[in-house]
């Protein structure tokens, strides 16, 4: 007899440090943040003060959530370590990567750069490999995540991925959408709202 998964307690939100971003994207970022601390969700993040991960995290705090922050040393001073909420300390990128993946239950991917890639590529990676089955939710305003999954489809095409692997993840185009879909059982986040929908 199969047992239900335990309910999600942490996400960790991957997303752009820049603060040259779309004010909307700020904005987006903190009602995101606001909605993490009102389903009592601990928000796992890289720990900076800086772009969106920063308004996210403020915006949690500031709600009364729970927040970990893990930041490497010498990114310190150039993201501007969030000291008001609960940060870690590490060495370096990868031990930093490897603890947020251990602390949080679920991910939540939204606009940003390389560095975001990076992450999103390695979590995907070992989904692939079956490393975890820890849901993740992508927030695509206007498409923004259009090319990469595309590039995903691409690889599918050419049979270097399975074709299940695009069921990996689901993608909202509302930042309102975003909680419920990771609350959602399992497989019901694309018939949450017209604008949430599981790629295939």
């Amino acid at each position: 007899m199969g047992h239900d998964p335990a309910p999600l307690t942490s996400v960790c939100v991957f997303c752009g440090s820049s603060d040259a971003a779309d004010p909307a994207l700020f904005s987006a970022s903190a009602e995101l943040g606001r909605a993490i601390a009102a389903a009592q969700l601990r928000l796992i993040y890289g720990g900076g003060g800086v772009g969106l991960m920063g308004a996210c995290a403020i915006a949690a705090h500031e709600a009364g959530g729970q927040v970990l922050g893990i930041i490497p040393e010498f990114l310190k001073i150039k993201e501007r370590r969030l000291d008001v909420v609960e940060t870690i300390t590490v060495t370096s990128m990868h031990e930093r990567k490897l603890m947020m993946f251990e602390q949080a239950d679920s991910f939540v991917v939204l606009p940003g750069g390389v560095g975001t890639l990076e992450e999103i590529v390695e979590l995907l990676s070992w989904r692939r490999l079956d490393l975890h089955a820890k849901p993740v939710v992508f927030w695509s305003p206007n498409g923004f995540w259009d090319p990469l999954f595309a590039l995903f489809q691409h690889t599918v095409d050419h049979r270097f991925t399975p074709p299940e692997f695009m069921d990996s993840w689901v993608t909202v185009e509302r930042i309102e959408d975003v909680v419920p879909a990771l609350l959602a059982p399992r497989g019901a986040a694309a018939v949450l709202a017209p604008e949430v929908a599981r790629l295939s």
